[in-house]
């Protein structure tokens, strides 16, 4: 366990960081470089669980508080914005990742310069990207909102819903620029107070807005936007008062391009990969709206499900990719490639678990959201089919991990072409080669799962043999 010291910029003391250890100068630091790779993992993603567990907790109260009592065409205006949100935010949350994994990636490096100069920039970048897509999205909304055949009785909630969320990706933007610097220096904790405070008060507004005031969508998203507001605001301030990568003074506070370029090159990549996914889960929701509004509410209850299904898998994509950009930066590749068997095996075990709990009671998780008896048989079938491709799922989220976290910019690429050409051109495919009907919808998502895991598994393997057959490079200390 290492100590690195620091100066103060503005009291010119010295701080001492234990590395992986809390101080009561700032949150926790984690080396990822030494130690059981499973162990330091496991610490560093159950935070991640737990935040992502509360942010899904609130979808699900969110999506139970609009379906029951606003009714189904509510909950299908809220569940017909999910894809679109996704896309337009794509872009935001492709470079924010390329800014984490440069952080991350200099902090295994031990470049303490650096490190504060890319926390510095990484800030210039992600607002400026934030503003640019969140005004994209607000324009655009109406435009998109028609292109996918939304039915009548749905649009004008889904167009309210959607341009109050466009509105809020700055807001968001703060928490998330927050969070995943942090994240980078291996602090996952502190992320996780704001996040379950930013929860705690979204329910709590969701209750009053649309409850008790009658707000209807407009509350259920205005919401969001105070909660996310309020909790950037909080995690920002923690950072600048408690971290010292964080004490910055007015000489940190330039642009650096050398650091901009290379978060760019790892963003945009990353954007096109999110990107490309969410083109093809917007091409799918498009196929969901011909099917009507008990389509879309079944399809918005089963979403909602399973991405609370994936948190543990994502959790742990997140860990491993912070873990992995560690120890790139630290010339150790033979860790990486435990950290990768070791995390595959866990999220393979997970993913049993949860297929079991899917056939077993599909139907009545889906009744926690509905009244509605055919959206409730409709949301079970669906979840019985998708359940049985979640193996897949561990392996996308454990190679994505590896893959963005040693800054591997063609797999990004590879991977969004898979994922749009599974959600657009299976549809077609599969409407004419069978009579499932509206299940080609979940059948869909499961193959192209399928065809997702594969293309990641390859190109891990191809990473991996690469770095055998290299001798690992040397790093300097700034």
């Amino acid at each position: 366990m290492s100590i690195r010291g620091w100066t103060h910029p503005a009291k010119g003391k010295l701080l001492l960081i234990r590395r992986g250890q809390r101080n009561a100068a700032c949150g926790v630091t984690m080396n990822m470089t030494e130690g059981k790779p499973l162990r330091l993992l496991t610490v560093f993603a159950l935070p991640l669980l737990i935040g992502n567990l509360f942010q899904q907790a609130y979808n699900l109260a969110d999506s139970m508080i609009v379906g029951r009592l606003l009714g189904a065409n509510a909950l299908a205006a809220v569940g017909a914005t999910g894809s679109i949100s996704f896309l337009f935010f794509s872009i935001f949350n492709g470079i924010s990742g390329g800014c984490g994994i440069v952080t991350s990636q200099l902090f295994g490096a031990r470049k303490d310069a650096m490190v504060r100069a890319s926390i510095v920039t990484s800030a210039y970048i992600m607002l400026g990207s934030a503003l640019l897509t969140g005004t994209i999205a607000f324009l655009m909304v109406p435009t998109v909102l028609s292109w996918m055949g939304t039915p009548p009785d749905v649009l004008p909630d889904a167009i309210i819903y959607m341009r109050m969320t466009s509105a809020s990706v700055p807001l968001i933007a703060v928490y998330n620029y927050a969070s995943s610097m942090q994240r980078a220096l291996g602090d996952s904790r502190t992320p996780l107070y704001f996040l379950v405070f930013s929860c705690l008060l979204n329910v709590g507004l969701d209750l009053l807005f649309v409850g008790r005031f009658g707000l209807g969508v407009f509350g259920a998203a205005l919401a969001t936007m105070v909660s996310q507001l309020l909790a950037g605001v909080g995690s920002l301030l923690y950072a600048f008062r408690r971290n010292p990568y964080f004490h910055l003074s007015r000489k940190h506070l330039s642009y650096d391009p050398s650091i901009a370029k290379q978060a760019i090159r790892l963003g945009l990549p990353l954007a096109l990969q999110w990107s490309l996914i969410a083109i093809s889960t917007t091409a799918l929701q498009s196929v969901v709206n011909t099917f009507g509004s008990t389509a879309m509410a079944a399809y918005t209850a089963g979403n909602r499900l399973e991405q609370l299904v994936q948190q543990p898998f994502g959790s742990m994509s997140m860990a491993l990719s912070t873990y992995t950009g560690q120890n790139k930066g630290a010339g150790k590749p033979e860790r990486i490639r435990e950290g990768f068997r070791d995390s595959l095996l866990a999220m393979l075990a997970l993913a049993g678990a949860m297929t079991l709990i899917m056939q077993l009671f599909g139907e009545n998780l889906v009744g926690l959201f509905v009244h509605e008896q055919d959206v409730i048989a409709l949301g079970g079938k669906a979840l019985k089919i998708t359940s049985l491709f979640y193996l897949f799922l561990g392996i996308i989220y454990v190679s994505r991990g590896v893959l963005n976290g040693v800054g591997d910019a063609v797999f990004s690429i590879i991977n969004g072409i898979v994922e749009i050409a599974g959600r657009v051109g299976l549809p077609l495919l599969l409407l004419k080669m069978t009579s499932a009907g509206v299940l080609t919808i979940w059948l869909t998502a499961g193959v192209t799962w399928v065809l997702a895991g594969t293309a990641c598994l390859l190109r891990y393997m191809s990473w991996r043999r690469k770095t055998e057959i290299q001798k690992p490079a040397s790093h300097s200390e700034s």
